[in-house]
């Protein structure tokens, strides 16, 4: 990795621990805004207060954002897009590129591949493309890469491992999967892939217990962290959310310090 790509690297995968923690809003593209991103400005901004690595944007939302607020939280720009009115909701196309990345300041660029889509290749091959550009340009790139397709089960230990090594390959400096639901078969997509590996939110959960227990169990595995939106941003108190996610992923907090940072230490069948 040149010089410029390890600087912009090391903003959002932190040095000293090998981890981040990526909150994504980009959300706004395929379903609609989601409450929690209403007002952008303060979603930004109670993401930097809670210590979050890096945001991920689109393009369009980075100044509506008050990004320029909070230079020092690293930027994503994603570049990948459909929307659910789509009939091919998983065809993902490129609506930016590593140029205009650079010259909004991102720290890194995020693309989108579904595999087992009839559109596989396409997305593929614009990857591939955009590999190309992101080593022209020094620019980190995440790719997003998730089984989905006509009989495909996007959450089968192997399909995901697949998807891990899938962008490994094509070219991405980290990688976002979804969690297998166990840290055994999570640890095997993790050792089949040479790069570090973010965890996605999946569904909103309905316990703030088991996103700490996911987080918890992808870290145990050697998972280097983790790329979640609704279920941060949507949460009622996000910001000591973050905190104790930041426990965590850069401190190896346990599950119940966590909690007892979000004040729900003792919370059972009351937890959010």
């Amino acid at each position: 990795m040149d010089i410029g790509s390890l600087r912009r690297f090391n903003r959002i995968i932190s040095p000293a621990t090998g981890r981040a923690i990526i909150v994504p809003m980009d959300h706004g593209v395929s379903d609609g805004a989601p409450r929690g991103l209403r007002d952008m400005a303060k979603a930004i901004n109670d993401m930097d207060e809670g210590g979050a690595d890096a945001v991920l944007l689109h393009k369009g939302l980075i100044h509506k954002a008050r990004y320029e607020d909070h230079m020092k939280m690293g930027f994503i720009m994603h570049i990948s897009a459909s929307t659910s009115l789509s009939s091919r909701p998983n065809k993902k196309m490129l609506v930016g590129d590593v140029e205009e990345a650079v010259r909004l300041g991102a720290d890194a660029i995020s693309i989108h591949i579904n595999l087992g889509d009839e559109y596989e290749s396409m997305m593929m091959a614009d990857a591939g493309k955009v590999a190309k550009e992101c080593s022209l340009w020094g620019m980190p790139l995440l790719m997003m890469v998730y089984a989905r397709g006509h009989d495909v089960d996007s959450y089968d230990p192997r399909n995901i491992a697949h998807c891990a090594r899938v962008g490994a390959e094509l070219g991405a400096d980290i990688v976002k999967v979804p969690y297998t639901g166990d840290p055994g078969t999570f640890a095997d997509v993790v050792d089949d892939c040479p790069v570090p590996v973010l965890i996605a939110g999946g569904p909103k959960l309905d316990s703030t217990r088991k996103l700490l227990e996911m987080v918890h169990g992808a870290l145990i595995a050697g998972g280097a962290g983790l790329s979640v939106g609704r279920n941060v941003f949507e949460h009622p108190e996000r910001v000591m959310l973050m905190k104790a996610l930041r426990a965590m992923v850069h401190g190896n907090a346990s599950v119940e310090d966590a909690l007892a940072i979000m004040g729900e230490a003792q919370a059972t069948a009351t937890d959010r």
